[in-house]
């Protein structure tokens, strides 16, 4: 084992011990850099220490206001900066998100995720927003939106509306986010998120590989994220999606299977009592590859053939590759300890 390791993963700890906000930069690469089986098995070890290994989260996702956003997101399909083929709409009628809420829910999944195309939202939006919240838990799921920048007060009035989930991502390492993105600071990110917690909303966020980064940022956006305290409830690894017309569109390589199945195991390991969410990209992952991710320590997934404005598996195949496995889909993960 390697000496750098730090010594309270040498042993099966107590759940306590790994619950931490203090990992260093060091520690976290020590940890991506074991040898696969030896960091597969840690991840596993920990991930059974807080979650069924057998069980899947699925959620669904929708575009309720696509396209137009100011933002200059490198990359995103959604920029009205780029030229991607992306037509820019207006906010969904509620009807129409709740009856696509339904249909997800009767698929198979527990919680529906919407996503508006906004630098942040304005305040005659929120109200069919907290609408949509609403009506989408009477339907008996969660609930996560995707708006931007809030305010102190729009985050209240979000968990007024019940909202369960705010997702806001923070797409990769202080040291790249400049690269990617000019027009929002990482900053501005961490502040939408600090005020998302003091409403009392859970969080959603994570991350995007592949747009160009190298390992040490990757490695960078995980210590970001098990630095914020809590951790997030949800932790989505997203693969970048080719989209043309973007900045990262041919400067980006495809990230080596076993270097994203590592991302997952150290994923798991820093942050255990998250759900880790194979998100965007899994229609470029053979089964071979969400299984080992599945065994790394994911534990959840979006269903349905869309996610925002860019592909995903059908359900179909995706139930069929989960049934292979010998894995089922629940409603929701509670973390589960062995200790207190």
């Amino acid at each position: 084992m390697s000496d750098a390791l730090p010594p309270h993963l040498e042993t099966r700890p107590g759940t306590s011990e790994l619950i931490r906000t203090d990992w260093s930069r060091e520690e976290i690469q020590a940890i991506h850099d074991l040898p696969l089986p030896e960091l597969v098995h840690r991840a596993q070890t920990v991930h059974r220490l807080f979650f069924n290994p057998t069980q899947i989260e699925a959620a669904s996702l929708l575009s309720v206001k696509t396209g137009g956003c100011p933002e200059d997101c490198g990359y995103c399909s959604q920029s009205a900066h780029y030229e991607t083929g992306v037509k820019a709409t207006r906010l969904m009628d509620v009807e129409v998100v709740v009856e696509a809420a339904r249909a997800a829910r009767d698929a198979g999944a527990s919680r529906f995720c919407m996503g508006a195309a906004w630098r942040s939202p304005k305040d005659r939006d929120m109200s069919e927003v907290c609408e949509m919240i609403e009506r989408v838990r009477a339907l008996g799921m969660q609930t996560c939106v995707t708006l931007g920048m809030l305010t102190a007060e729009q985050a209240v009035r979000l968990r007024d509306a019940g909202l369960d989930f705010y997702s806001h991502n923070v797409d990769t390492s202080p040291e790249y986010y400049g690269r990617i993105i000019t027009t929002r600071t990482l900053q501005d990110r961490l502040e939408t998120i600090e005020r998302v917690r003091n409403a009392g909303i859970k969080l959603c966020c994570g991350g995007i590989v592949g747009m160009g980064e190298v390992l040490s940022d990757r490695l960078g956006m995980l210590h970001l994220l098990a630095s914020l305290d809590p951790h997030p409830e949800s932790v989505p690894i997203n693969q970048w999606n080719e989209v043309r017309g973007v900045p990262v569109a041919g400067t980006a390589e495809k990230l080596d299977p076993v270097g994203f199945v590592r991302l997952i195991a150290v994923a798991r390991i820093v942050m255990p009592r998250s759900v880790v969410r194979l998100s965007a990209g899994r229609t470029a992952m053979s089964e071979e590859l969400q299984a080992l991710c599945f065994t790394a320590g994911a534990n959840s997934i979006f269903i349905g053939d869309r996610l925002l404005t860019t592909k995903n598996p059908v359900r179909d195949r995706d139930f069929a590759m989960l049934r292979k496995m010998g894995l089922d889909v629940v409603s929701s993960l509670p973390a589960e300890t062995v200790e207190a």
